[in-house]
């Protein structure tokens, strides 16, 4: 769980190894000051998406949001794999929509992109990610109504291009 959402923030395989690593890490080192407010999930969550915000700063700063991975590249732009009873112009349309859909996200701002994720992706409940972001509820309903139309308008510009 850790890994995928790390991924999903980050967009890079090997960051979020990374990145999943120091945070079993911190977990270990700080399990002592679980409290058991929220679950252990939650919590987790919660040093997973703080190192992802630190590791996003970083990329900024670098500019290395700039750059694409060569398996990003092969993922977006390699071989279609052979499924069931999928057209090659449905499986091409569905890739074209993976790749607006990921767009999409990530020109959202970390936070709203960090939101939407855990919510849609995740399945965390309004609270939970409440707690993992350290904000209150409005904020978290805030930040998706912002992502899911924004998300709205850029897949419905992109459609239309």
């Amino acid at each position: 769980m850790v890994i995928q959402l790390a991924l999903n923030l980050l967009g890079d395989r090997d960051e979020a190894l990374d990145l999943s690593q120091d945070v079993f890490l911190i977990v270990f080192r700080t399990i002592h000051r679980f409290r058991g407010v929220s679950s252990l999930r939650t919590w987790i969550y919660r040093i997973a998406v703080n190192q992802a915000r630190n590791r996003h700063r970083f990329w900024r700063r670098r500019h290395r949001a700039d750059q694409v991975s060569l398996d990003q590249h092969i993922a977006a732009h390699g071989e279609f794999l052979s499924g069931g009873n999928s057209t090659p112009d449905r499986m091409l349309a569905q890739k074209e929509l993976a790749a607006r859909l990921k767009r999409a996200l990530d020109h959202l701002p970390f936070d709203q992109r960090t939101a939407i994720v855990l919510r849609e992706i995740d399945g965390l409940s309004y609270e939970e990610i409440a707690f993992s972001l350290g904000v209150g509820i409005g904020t978290v309903k805030s930040r998706l109504t912002r992502a899911r139309q924004t998300l709205r308008e850029e897949l419905r510009e992109a459609r239309i291009s």
